[in-house]
């Protein structure tokens, strides 16, 4: 009687089991390593830094950003003993002139103007940090090395600024420890796979402790050599600073999010547009889309989009509102279009879904898509799919401002075009890898309810 195999079994992708039926009954079983290259020390490497399950339970781009961000850490621990040396040197250490309550005091008023400017600013900007993580993470790391500079000019100031000096850089760390913690927990939600953010996080705190260890390493042995030679500290400044920052950018770069924020639906949605326009079908996945993101500088627009607003920011008047629900047909929003100071508004519903939120945003695109156009005097094929987009470029290519009517009139043209397009667009955006059940569009949380017959009379506690 032949041997049977009555069961098979994997662990990861990496090892798998198999469970044999012997001749005289006995089961067996069999163990083999798909991937030689982890044995030994590199099954306790994998076993110690990564997810449990990887690479199945992470996104694909979670290793070429873990890469880069330990590069960047490595940096940053360099640059963090320079800077030490450099403020423990202007805060007197070795000096018999300074006093520990001159220090103390010092210290207290950095921690204090720390505290105060973390509150003000998770007040100012938190909601911005998941919708432009990238971004922010990126800026996190050159304030970072913006606050080690000023650390390090510190001795080339008189004592008397020093207080002053110490604020300034403590401000900046505290909003780095702010913005770097966000945007890392929503780097970790994107990697997290299988419902393991704490995994994730975990291990990725292993990694960067190892790293920062290995920096400390190095820092006991170029301390000595730099210390007191002014030039070579700086040189080796600006190097750690050059290789930080391009890890920094690398990694952020390296990151492919699936789900929408404004730079990405603007990519995305200029992409269909210009397509359909020559009549091509196509909808630019993640991969593709994610490397023209900006991460430096502010993407630029034809106008200002203001999402999830009141609606004064739409109309003032009975004939106004009768003309934004014309406009806007039955749509779960309202969109409101200010040629003179340049923004779109949109108001919404109490009951928007996500969907609505992408469609309001899909419908102020094409506004965008029809200026630029007009802008650019591309010529318009007559044969296009939608004829109201040669009708919305003919409305901004009249010359002057537009009146109030022809603003409600671009509305109107760019609500029907959206009826017309947005099924077809959504459907692809899914295919293409979009997630479309949840949004990063970033809207305000201002929400409505209107008639233009009047609503029923609600008592008001």
């Amino acid at each position: 009687m032949a041997d049977t195999v009555v069961c098979r079994e994997t662990y990861g992708s990496h090892t798998e089991g198999r469970y044999v039926k012997q001749w005289d009954g006995s089961i067996n079983r069999t163990e083999r390593n798909k991937d030689a290259t982890f044995t030994g020390i590199r099954t306790f490497v994998r076993d110690v830094f990564l997810p449990l399950g990887y690479p199945e339970s992470v996104s694909e781009d979670y290793m070429s950003y873990q890469l880069w961000d330990t590069l960047q850490a490595f940096c940053s621990t360099i640059i963090g003993t320079l800077a030490t040396h450099a403020m423990l040197k202007g805060a007197g250490v070795g000096d018999e002139t300074a006093t520990a309550t001159a220090a103390t005091i010092t210290w207290l008023l950095k921690d204090g103007t720390s505290m105060t400017g973390r509150i003000m600013f998770a007040w100012y900007n938190s909601s911005n940090l998941d919708c432009d993580c990238k971004k922010w993470r990126l800026f996190a790391d050159i304030l970072n090395d913006t606050a080690f500079c000023v650390q390090i000019l510190a001795p080339a100031f008189s004592r008397s600024l020093y207080t002053l000096i110490a604020c300034i850089s403590g401000l900046c760390f505290a909003i780095v420890g702010l913005v770097g913690g966000a945007t890392r927990a929503a780097l970790t939600m994107h990697q997290a796979r299988r419902n393991n953010m704490a995994d994730v996080s975990a291990k990725d705190g292993s990694q960067e402790t190892m790293v920062n260890l290995a920096g400390l390493l190095i820092s006991l042995m170029i301390t000595p050599i730099v210390a007191g030679h002014t030039s070579l500290t700086w040189s080796l400044f600006l190097l750690a600073v050059t290789m930080h920052i391009y890890a920094n950018f690398r990694a952020v770069k390296s990151v492919v999010m699936e789900t929408l924020n404004q730079a990405r639906f603007h990519i995305v949605c200029q992409a269909f547009l210009d397509c359909n326009q020559q009549q091509i079908n196509g909808v630019m996945n993640p991969a593709v889309v994610n490397p023209l993101e900006p991460v430096i500088w502010s993407q630029t627009r034809p106008f200002t989009l203001h999402l999830g607003v009141q609606l004064s920011r739409l109309l003032q008047s009975s004939p106004d509102l009768d003309e934004c629900l014309h406009s806007n047909d039955k749509e779960h929003y309202l969109m409101g279009f200010n040629n003179r100071k340049g923004e779109i508004n949109v108001v919404l519903h109490h009951n928007a879904t996500a969907e609505d939120v992408i469609k309001a945003c899909f419908q102020v695109e094409i506004v965008m898509f029809a200026k630029k156009q007009a802008s650019e005097n591309h010529p318009i094929q007559r044969q296009a799919p939608s004829h109201f987009v040669k009708d919305l470029i003919d409305v901004f290519t009249n010359g002057g401002p537009l009146s109030n009517a022809e603003c409600w009139q671009v509305v109107r043209l760019a609500n029907q075009t959206c009826n017309k397009l947005f099924p077809t667009c959504i459907a692809q955006m899914q295919q293409a890898g979009w997630i479309t059940s949840h949004t990063l569009l970033g809207p305000d949380e201002w929400r409505a309810t209107w008639s233009d017959t009047g609503l029923e009379h609600e008592k008001i506690f």
